[in-house]
């Protein structure tokens, strides 16, 4: 036979901290105030992004380049994919 769930009546003091730390967290974010959103020149995100990923000029942001990562990465990603390919084919003169 099964019991029903009781309430767990321990340290009463970390609740009343909880609910201390809830009213602060709100009251700092209800306070705090937001700046006005600012959209790119032109509108294209994608495009400023791209400038400033490999450092080329017209840019909308300011930013630092990140060819060699970007290069790097692609290299690694290109040689997982060949790995994953040479592991997928079979070998003709093996059992299946």
């Amino acid at each position: 036979m099964t019991t029903r769930p009781r309430l767990y009546g321990g340290n009463k003091v970390v609740g009343v901290l909880a609910l201390g730390l809830f009213g602060f967290l709100a009251a700092v974010f209800l306070t705090s105030g937001f700046g006005t959103a600012e959209g790119f020149a032109d509108g294209s995100i994608t495009r400023s992004i791209g400038y400033a990923m490999f450092n080329l000029p017209g840019a909308d942001i300011a930013s630092e380049g990140f060819l060699v990562a970007f290069i790097t990465i692609a290299v690694v990603l290109d040689a997982a994919l060949d790995g994953a390919v040479m592991l997928a084919t079979r070998d003709e003169e093996g059992d299946s």
